[in-house]
Parts: structure tokens; C-alpha cells; sequence
């Protein structure tokens, strides 16, 4: 009797090994597929061209990060405003699931549609904060976004919550923009964001980035800045292309000690007279 039920047993713990391995297949199918939604809504989201002005340079890499579910929402944008400006953008998306790279897409969207009735970069941002409110999503984002005036050299830069962005010149100085900010958006109504502005000045260079690219468990926040003041610096005075530059930056967000999404975006002034 006992050499029956030991083959009993047998047989009834093979049939719940078979089950459990069904199911952890159909969940690592679900994850997979999960995965790959999030990365195609990133890959169709994003701008596929800048941009091309006159004198003006613009250069992007992102990097997403794809451990496990942990897709995110970071995004870059640039396009042509009415006025004949230039509308740029970078953002994070808190959290990295399917529902934050969605999300992602509204408020690129969101922030594009509002720039036809306002491009003004502070206003800009307050009516988007408002639209995102009225979604109804628990999420939020942090975005800086510049409007570039290419024929007088101009940006005009507001932020929500983000990082700040890096300068530099041809004639050797560099550093980390002041501009005061505002709270991110999408988490209370009635905000006021701040808009500073800056020249460009010949040789000059901008770097928009998210805190993928300077923070993590091995480079603080002023820490990372720093190495890319000293990126910028450098590109500045050698002249360095847009595009180098940001393969540069991109590059720093190996040293952060995480696997998070990273997105740079360049603005160089390469000395040519734009015509109004």
C-alpha cells in the first residue's frame, strides 16, 4: 500500500509542477507582451526629425531602460511654432509601466496642441499642468520646455519640476541654468511656472537631459551635472558637433548605477546669421 500512494503522490505532484509551469508561462507572456506595448507606445510617440533651422543645430539620444517592466516615460520633442519659433521639450513620467509610457504620449501631445494657442513657455506649461488634471490619471510629470527664437538667438525656458538644464559657450564658460521652476504637473491645479531667459550666443550649446542621464546609487544629482558642465565645456570650445555631444552625454548615464530611461537633447548656435 505505501509504495501506491508514494506513486500517487508522484503523479500528483507532477501534474501540479505542469500547472504552475503553465501559468508562470502565460505570466511571463503577459509581462513580455506588456513590455513590448510599452516600448512600441515610446518608439511611436517620440519625434522621428527635428526640426532643420538655419544655424541652428539640434541633436537627440534616448535610452530607454528595459529590466524586467520597467519601461518608463521619458521623451524629448522639438517642433515649429507659428511665430516661427521653435518649441523643445524633455519630460519624465513618474513610474515605469505601460500606463506611464501612455501617459508620456499625452502630455507630449497635450504640451504640442497648447503651443498653437500659447507658446509662451511659462503659460504653456500651466495650461498643460490644468489639461493633465482633468484626466483624471494618478500620475505625474516633471518637463522643461524652451521656445528657441533662431534670428535673435533666444530661449525662453520653464520648467516643472525637472532637472535643470546645462550651457555652454565658445569662449570657455559653463555651468547649470538658474531659472526658479515650478511644481510638476499633473498634480495641482492653478500652478505658476516661472520663465527665464537666455542667449544663445555664437558656438553656444544647450543640454536638455532627465535625471536618468545624472542621477542614481553612484552619482548624486550635482555630481552628474557637473561631468556634463564639463561635457558641454569641452564640446563648446573644440566646436564639437550637436550629435557628439549628446552621444557624449548619453553616455554618462552608464556611470548612474541604475538601468533607468535617459533622454538628451542638444541645442547648438553654429554661428551662421539666421534671416529673419
Amino acid at each position: 500500500m505505501s509504495r501506491k500512494r508514494s506513486a500517487d503522490d508522484g503523479d500528483e505532484l507532477l501534474a501540479r509542477l505542469g500547472l504552475l509551469t503553465a501559468q508562470a508561462r502565460e505570466f511571463a507572456a503577459l509581462q513580455r507582451s506588456q513590455v513590448e506595448l510599452a516600448i512600441a507606445l515610446q518608439r511611436d510617440m517620440l519625434p522621428r526629425d527635428m526640426p532643420d533651422v538655419p544655424g541652428i543645430h539640434l541633436a537627440v539620444r534616448y535610452s530607454p531602460a528595459y529590466s524586467g517592466l520597467n519601461v518608463g516615460g521619458d521623451w524629448y520633442d522639438a517642433f515649429a511654432l507659428s511665430d516661427g519659433c521653435i518649441g523643445l521639450s524633455v519630460g519624465d513620467v513618474q513610474g515605469h509601466t505601460t500606463e506611464a509610457a501612455a501617459f508620456m504620449g499625452q502630455v507630449r501631445v497635450g504640451l504640442r496642441a497648447l503651443a498653437s494657442v500659447t507658446s509662451e513657455p511659462g503659460e504653456l506649461l500651466a495650461r498643460t499642468n490644468d489639461l493633465l488634471l482633468t484626466l483624471g490619471s494618478d500620475l505625474f510629470a516633471t518637463c522643461t520646455f524652451m521656445r528657441l527664437d533662431p534670428v535673435a538667438g533666444t530661449l525662453e525656458s520653464a520648467r516643472a519640476g525637472h532637472v535643470p538644464s546645462v550651457w555652454a559657450t565658445a569662449d570657455g564658460r559653463s555651468g547649470i541654468s538658474q531659472d526658479e521652476g515650478g511644481p510638476p504637473l499633473g498634480v495641482q491645479e492653478g500652478m505658476e511656472y516661472p520663465v527665464t531667459r537666455y542667449q544663445l550666443s555664437t558656438g553656444g550649446v544647450f543640454v536638455l537631459l532627465t535625471d536618468g542621464v545624472v542621477e542614481g546609487p553612484i552619482l548624486s544629482l550635482d555630481e552628474g551635472l557637473d561631468q556634463v558642465v564639463r561635457l558641454a565645456g569641452i564640446a563648446a570650445v573644440a566646436r564639437m558637433e550637436a550629435d557628439a555631444l549628446a552621444a557624449a552625454v548619453i553616455k554618462n548615464a552608464e556611470h548612474v548605477g541604475h538601468e533607468d530611461d535617459a533622454a538628451v537633447l542638444v541645442i547648438a548656435h553654429d554661428g551662421r546669421k539666421v534671416q529673419p
